[in-house]
């Protein structure tokens, strides 16, 4: 976290008490961080009017923190959590020496830029439907090279990447679409339903992306995506089916369930 600029210990302390009113539970660390970003009183006064009224704490500041690295974060786009650094974890672990790197559903490219990061030199494509989300990413994935595209899943990607892919790291929506009601209202209401609804029983993405990787993994690369406890037979099953080899990952701490799929 940046240091923070000296101000008043009456400014800190109303900060505090406005962001505990409003009942954000760690109301003394979010003060500090906004502190920290506000270039002026003024535009303090502004961000914590902002999340005062509900808007997510990366939006107000602009920026999330990943794995060590600071992802620009934009209305409209998807927050990266840090229970997906169990994804980038596991896929580092799997491929340390993948040369190929694809971040489908990237959002605003958290995924990508920290595999970036972990693998040095790649070469990283990413990819998302929503055109707000690519626009964040370009600049996230920038500094590792990176090249996003649009477009549904596979079509967005360049041709001559099948075949190819080293790790193929996909954050689908896994909501069931009756239980979108039932998520955060931060999430309901300040991001892309398309990054959340993942069908009637939440697996319709994932399946089309476990159906789809066979023909982009190089021999021996993985594919990874995120989805809950409940979900993970089905979602085995479905990497299975696809003729790849899988496996559950499970964080307790994060309460994370990633499904590995590995090509013969």
């Amino acid at each position: 976290m940046p240091s923070v600029s000296p101000v008043p210990p009456s400014s800190r302390d109303s900060v505090v008490v406005a962001l505990r009113t409003a009942g954000c539970v760690f109301a003394e660390d979010e003060a500090e961080l906004i502190l920290a970003t506000a270039r002026t009183p003024a535009e303090a006064a502004a961000m914590v009017e902002r999340r005062v009224a509900g808007l997510p704490l990366e939006l107000v500041v602009g920026w999330a923190e990943f794995r060590g690295l600071r992802i620009t974060v934009a209305t409209g786009v998807f927050v990266p959590r840090r229970r997906t650094e169990f994804m980038v974890e596991q896929a580092l672990a799997r491929a340390p020496g993948a040369g190929v790197v694809v971040d489908l559903c990237c959002g605003s490219g958290a995924v990508g830029a920290a595999l970036a990061a972990g693998l040095g030199r790649v070469e990283l494509h990413a990819a998302d439907i929503d055109p707000a989300a690519v626009r964040c990413a370009r600049g996230n994935v920038a500094a590792a090279g990176g090249h996003v595209h649009q477009g549904d899943l596979f079509d967005a990607l360049p041709g001559d990447l099948r075949g190819r892919v080293g790790i193929l790291a996909a954050n689908v929506p896994y909501v069931p679409s009756d239980e979108i009601g039932l998520l955060p209202l931060e999430a309901r209401a300040h991001e892309p339903l398309v990054a959340l609804d993942g069908g009637a029983d939440g697996l319709g993405v994932l399946r089309r992306v476990a159906a789809e990787a066979p023909r982009w993994l190089a021999p021996g690369g993985c594919v990874l995506v995120e989805t809950s406890r409940h979900q993970a037979p089905a979602a085995l099953d479905a990497f299975e089916r696809n003729g790849l080899t899988a496996h559950l990952a499970v964080s307790e701490e994060l309460y994370a369930h990633v499904v590995i799929g590995v090509a013969p």
